[in-house]
């Protein structure tokens, strides 16, 4: 019988690292592998070239920014080159409300003569010029009590707060008509009509811009130019404004679909520029003279129409660019998920599951 005191003459077997851990008397043999940088950004420390830094800012290829553009640019193409090739929308003949196609005319005549097919042109041409005056004006306005006053804070970011909130709570519909109907008819031109749309429609841009500036005025990099002694129109202009430019673009686009259907309003009712021809002038003057009760579709419809695309374009825009504004939305659209080498069923799939 042997001894228990003899050693075990077996030779202990090496402690070997398992998956839930390794000794720490043995170092790994394995090489450690290098962390390389993947597709998805640049290595740590590294900083982004400025095309893609400018390439962020800009929204990206989708169907709805193609359709919106291409149907946007038609529009703009046709006011500024109908003017030109239309005849006289003030002339009157003796065809009155000759349907489209027939007198020569293709696009008909009203009650009084007047070759529609020309009204509409120059009319396209007066909305977008409303409509783009009114957007760059409430564009200045909003930033100006929106980014300057936030970033000067203060008493002047307060007052500059009170005041627009004070606009903002003030109904923008009846003020206009208030405002308008103060105006002689003689003096009521498109640059009168687009101050009196700019006064009414910033107040709500500059709360979101406001919003904004206070959350970029706070960042590290603002903070350094200020203690580095840059002036505060440097400030202003290269570390806070590239960052609100898709918010700028964005409440612009807003602005000028509120012009186009704010003056259309306006003239249905009677307030619009005066002697201008706008599409909403064409549907006061269809209102006035029955066109609807006489059967002339002609008349009101492609005025409507051009309003609705023109609105459609700018919305379909607007989408794109909260695509930028808002990540969540950038990577669950139908492209982003493309390029995950998804199919097309299991793309209908996620998005009947409602997955984000």
């Amino acid at each position: 019988m042997p001894s228990t005191d003899q050693p075990d003459p077996r030779p202990s077997a090496p402690t070997t690292p398992t998956q839930e851990g390794r000794s720490t008397d043995q170092p790994d043999p394995r090489p450690s592998t290098s962390t390389t940088p993947t597709q998805e950004g640049p290595p740590t420390g590294a900083s982004p070239s400025p095309k893609r830094s400018i390439a962020r800012l800009l929204p990206t290829r989708s169907a709805k920014l193609i359709a919106g553009s291409a149907m946007f640019a038609l529009v703009a193409l046709w006011a500024i080159i109908g003017p030109f090739v239309v005849a006289d929308p003030h002339a009157i003949s003796t065809h009155m409300l000759s349907a489209p196609g027939q007198d020569g005319y293709l696009m008909g005549t009203n009650q009084a003569g007047q070759d529609l097919w020309a009204q509409l042109a120059y009319g396209t041409r007066g909305s977008l010029i409303i409509g783009l005056s009114v957007g760059l004006m409430a564009l200045v306005l909003s930033a100006f009590f929106g980014v300057l006053g936030t970033y000067i804070g203060g008493a002047i970011d307060e007052s500059f707060a009170l005041f627009t909130n004070v606009v903002l709570v003030i109904p923008g519909l009846p003020l206009t008509i208030v405002i308008a109907n103060y105006v002689p008819p003689d003096q009521r031109g498109l640059f009168l009509i687009s101050v009196v749309l700019a006064v009414t429609s910033w107040a709500a841009s500059a709360r979101v811009l406001r919003s904004v500036t206070l959350s970029v005025r706070g960042r590290d990099y603002v903070a350094a130019a200020r203690i580095a002694g840059e002036p505060t129109w440097r400030v202003l202009v290269v570390e806070i404004l590239p960052n609100l430019i898709p918010v700028l673009a964005s409440q612009l686009i807003f602005a000028v679909i509120f012009a186009i259907l704010g003056e259309a309003g306006l003239s249905f009712l009677g307030l619009g520029a005066n002697g201008s021809f706008t599409l909403g002038t064409m549907l006061y003057f269809a209102w006035q003279s029955l066109a609807l009760t006489q059967g002339a579709w002609w008349w009101f419809v492609p005025p409507g129409l051009v309003i609705a695309i023109l609105g459609m374009a700018l919305s379909l825009i607007n989408f794109s660019i909260d695509e930028i504004i808002n990540p969540k939305l950038r990577d669950s659209t139908r492209a982003a998920r493309r390029k995950w080498g998804l199919t097309p069923a299991q793309i209908r799939q996620l998005e009947q599951e409602n997955v984000r």
